[in-house]
């Protein structure tokens, strides 16, 4: 009987230790994430940003690289949706679709989107409606805020997550 106490107690304590991190992480409440800093940078739906362009019938095709030419379907995102604020693009071996995040000065936002010069755990993309909203936020460094897979979709104009 104790021998069996005993091989439970030690899965318990390797289960704690190997997810320890997970779960830790998640017990830390709502609104609690870890932070990362990040260079994160702006787009819109916009030719410029978003490299397509029309071909000769009017219809947008992809300007550059090796699809180029192809058909572009202009504000929708790599995950089905429709572009809009608080969608963020990322690296999805990193972020998968639907990472909830937290970037000063933007807001919250989810991760539904991916972009070609978009690698690495250290970069964002933030989506703005026009060209002019997303030259404005530039190229920055900021601290964003990770928040554990399975959280729900916080509204962009919640408070910011206190840590």
């Amino acid at each position: 009987m104790q021998g069996k106490f005993v091989i439970l107690l030690l899965a318990l304590l390797a289960v704690c230790i190997l997810g320890g991190c997970t779960m830790f992480f998640l017990d830390q409440g709502p609104g609690s994430g870890r932070r990362v800093r990040m260079e994160v940078t702006a787009y819109c739906p916009c030719g410029k940003c978003c490299s397509w362009t029309l071909d000769k019938n009017g219809r947008p095709v992809i300007s550059a690289g090796k699809s180029k030419g192809k058909p572009k379907a202009v504000g929708i995102t790599a995950s089905g949706k429709r572009a809009h604020p608080g969608t963020i693009a990322a690296d999805t071996r990193y972020y998968p679709m639907g990472t909830v995040l937290y970037v000063p000065g933007y807001g919250y936002g989810v991760v539904e989107d991916r972009g070609g010069d978009i690698k690495g755990r250290h970069r964002l993309d933030l989506y703005y409606n026009t060209h002019n909203e997303a030259r404005q936020w530039g190229r920055r460094r900021v601290d964003v805020t990770i928040f554990p897979p399975g959280t729900a979709p916080i509204p962009q104009n919640a408070r910011p997550p206190s840590l």
